[in-house]
């Protein structure tokens, strides 16, 4: 089902970036200032326009096509294609991303991009970096699914305007807007692990400028599960309070937009009580982690050229991460505390020429405290870095044909000193069939070894930590092809893309299960990821749509001396998505079936590989809809993913081996519902 909207706005008015994908509809944007059309550009924060065309189509995965870098956009339609209770559940359907468990044991998960660890992926929330250093082990299950209007994924170096922190690729979320649709949306969620989720959103228009919205979310679970019975809980208990207020101003001449953000999550696991006894004089290992997280950001823009899409911006963020935790006689505390400003300026010089310069300053504090209860091994630091910084980025555009983007940043550091990014991309596009994009740029980051890694406490290796960490330094290359080929009435989307990545300075966790210990230690050798993909989308028939993919990963460390595998990283992926909704559009059924290649394990054996499989069943009523739906449903499972459970304090026990599902298959039952003008 095509949709199309024209709307004619008498004065040059400002929106925000993605704040016309309503409903994850998939929106190609049209102003004309000046008696030529122009794309909306995505990778700025504010457009200028007088009348605008809204060309949409049913869509899920929107691959950005006249955006320089190599973005698609995750919308609300491919969202709610799945469960999608929060962040680490959102990438289901998407052959790009790999969301996996980081252990048996605290139900964290971990993303991958480009074959990577998610430490290497940009998190950015409405384009402000977030989601950083000690917040990153248990980061995706902060961000509800149903709060979010949109994800933004870009692959390989992308803009310098956010930073230098990104290497393999940016993953930016857009929140629901409070100048979005008045209204009240909800949702409620059930599954047969005894998981409730509840979700809802408000917004209200006080003036045609002034705009308010509330979202809140509450997720319980409280089962003792051990399907495997080897003692330990398949699943932490847990339970989340998760708050956020915004504020929007918007007006042709200045928009403010200000939210706050209070989290409180809590989790518990280890052996299972229906396991233990009492009597016995074995001891207890239990898991017990305790977070709470604070988060404000402003954000202000003042137009001062409509005609040459002038304007200056006022970026800030702030936030505080505070999480004690405890895995058997390891104790663990952190406590973050991150301040971030950025002032840009943009305009067009001309009609091709693009300019972009800004300054930015980050502050971040950490104080750690870690213990292992009767033995020597213990840590207690304070860390602080403040790196401020200048960029440029220069954009040359000619119509449709050529894209030129070429950034710079230059940054000091009060720990590494002073440090250059520069960041290219290209793309070529002569004609509507094929488009060829090109980019090549660093990133650095600042490790935290403890704080990013708070999952290997659920093993009993010895943890030998270094004190002089190097700056993570590491170069991106990225080619990558489009096709939109005719056939018939239907167009198919093929793409294929190739990225490497090759490490300078890393820091590395190397695991000897054999000597019982794990060393972070900076890299001596290489150090580089090869990522091959190929992907195709076709609507095979009216309301049915299909998407293949199949990514190849070569991710090689080295430890010890020795060139090897990364552990734990999947050779390679294949997925197939078939998602079909009746002419009427009340009911919507989604399959996705995933193919998963075998990964190296610490003491260089394989996994084997494997398949999944999810579906989900969609009937759409006036105000609300009912989902039900199961993963995993071929019931596969690992036997064993926790190491010498039965004697969980020795240095050989470790449930950071996951390869695979922990558990079988899984159902589950919901219901959204929304009422629009309060």
């Amino acid at each position: 089902m095509k949709l199309f909207y024209q709307l004619h706005i008498p004065q040059t008015f400002t929106v925000l970036t993605l704040s016309m994908l309503v409903q994850g509809v998939s929106a190609q944007i049209i102003y004309n200032p000046n008696g030529k059309d122009k794309y909306t550009d995505f990778e700025n924060d504010t457009l200028q326009l007088q009348q605008v065309e809204v060309s949409a189509q049913n869509g899920s995965r929107l691959k950005v096509k006249h955006l320089t870098s190599n973005t698609e956009i995750i919308g609300a339609q491919q969202l709610v294609r799945a469960a999608c209770c929060n962040l680490g559940e959102s990438f289901t359907t998407n052959p790009s991303v790999d969301v996996n468990y980081s252990d048996a044991a605290t139900g964290a998960r971990q993303i991958k991009l480009l074959g990577l660890s998610g430490t290497y992926v940009q998190m950015l929330t409405e384009n402000i970096p977030n989601l950083r250093g000690a917040s990153i082990p248990y980061s995706l299950g902060y961000v509800p699914g149903p709060w979010m209007q949109a994800i933004q994924v870009s692959k390989g170096a992308s803009s310098v305007k956010n930073g230098y922190e990104s290497t393999t690729g940016q993953i930016n979320i857009e929140f629901l807007k409070p100048q979005g649709i008045d209204g009240v949306r909800g949702n409620l969620y059930y599954d047969t692990q005894q998981k409730f989720e509840a979700n809802a959103d408000a917004s209200v228009h006080l003036t045609d400028e002034l705009s308010t919205s509330l979202l809140v979310h509450y997720e319980d679970r409280q089962k003792d599960q051990d399907g495997n019975d080897d003692g330990f809980m398949d699943m932490p208990k847990q339970r989340q309070y998760n708050v956020m207020h915004r504020w929007a101003y918007v007006s042709p001449k200045f928009i403010s937009q200000l939210s706050a953000r209070v989290l409180y999550d809590k989790r518990e696991s280890g052996q299972s009580l229906k396991h233990h006894n009492p009597a016995s004089n074995m001891p207890f290992y239990s898991i017990d982690i305790n977070t709470h997280r604070y988060e404000g950001q402003w954000k202000n823009a003042i137009i001062l050229d409509p005609d040459h899409n002038a304007s200056v911006a006022l970026m800030l963020h702030g936030s505080i991460h505070d999480s004690k935790q405890s895995f058997g006689q390891r104790f663990y505390d952190v406590n973050q505390k991150n301040g971030y400003a950025q002032l840009m300026y943009e305009t067009d010089i001309t009609e091709r020429h693009n300019l972009s310069v800004g300054a930015s300053l980050n502050h971040d504090y950490y104080k750690e405290n870690y213990k292992l209860y009767g033995w020597l091994e213990s840590i207690y630091a304070t860390d602080k870095e403040t790196t401020s910084g200048l960029y440029a980025q220069y954009t040359y555009k000619h119509d449709d044909l050529f894209t030129f983007m070429a950034g710079a940043r230059f940054d000091y550091s009060d720990v590494y000193g002073s440090f250059f990014t520069p960041r290219v991309h290209i793309k070529y596009a002569p004609n509507e069939v094929f488009t060829v994009r090109a980019s090549v740029g660093k990133g650095y980051r600042k490790p935290h070894a403890l704080a990013e890694n708070t999952f290997i406490f659920a093993t009993g290796y010895n943890i030998w930590n270094i004190e002089d960490y190097k700056q993570e330094e590491a170069w991106n290359y990225g080619l990558s092809t489009g096709f939109d080929i005719p056939i018939g009435e239907k167009n198919l989307e093929l793409n294929a893309e190739y990225y490497y990545t090759d490490f300078k300075n890393q820091l590395i966790m190397n695991v000897n299960p054999k000597a019982g210990k794990v060393m972070f230690e900076n890299l001596q050798g290489q150090s580089f990821s090869h990522t091959l993909q190929i992907d195709a989308t076709y609507p095979l028939f009216e309301g049915l749509s299909a998407t293949a993919a199949f990514r190849f990963n070569d991710v090689r460390c080295t430890y010890d001396d020795e060139l090897r595998w990364k552990p734990l990283t999947s050779r390679y992926k294949g997925l197939l998505t078939l998602s079909y909704k009746t002419p009427l559009e009340l009911w919507q059924f989604d399959v996705t079936g995933q193919l998963i290649g075998p990964s190296a394990l610490y003491d260089d054996t394989r996994s084997p590989s494997y398949g999944l499989l999810n579906a989900q069943l969609t009937r759409e009523f006036r105000y609300f809809s009912i989902y039900v739906g199961g993963e995993n449903l071929t019931g596969y499972k690992m036997k064993n993913p926790i190491l010498y459970a039965d004697d969980p304090f020795s240095t050989h026990f470790d449930a950071t081996q996951v390869w695979g599902p922990t558990e079988g298959a899984m159902g589950y039952i919901g219901i959204r519902f929304k009422f629009e003008k309060l």
